[in-house]
């Protein structure tokens, strides 16, 4: 005895979405999307800033400190300079 095999049956209609619901969709999940870019991004950008300043401050600090030296220098020279062609108030 031979089995028949069965004929395969048709795939149900895919069902219809409504009107528009495709691009709300899309909308949605781009929402989401831009939300979560906006929080990834701000952490990524702020690491990556921390790590830069760390590398710079030595390098900020020591310029910082030569800028004031020498304004300190300067400041001093100029008193001295019109120190002695004006009195000294008490």
């Amino acid at each position: 005895m031979r089995a028949s095999i069965p004929a395969p049956q048709p795939a149900p209609p895919a069902p219809q979405l409504p009107e528009g619901f495709e691009e709300h969709m899309v909308h949605r999940v781009m929402q989401r999307v831009d939300v979560m870019l906006e929080t990834r991004l701000r952490e990524a950008i702020a690491t990556v800033v921390q790590e830069q300043t760390r590398s710079v401050l030595p390098r900020l600090r020591e310029e910082v400190e030569s800028v004031v030296r020498h304004c300190v220098y300067e400041a001093v020279a100029d008193e001295l300079a019109n120190g002695a062609s004006q009195p000294v108030l008490r």
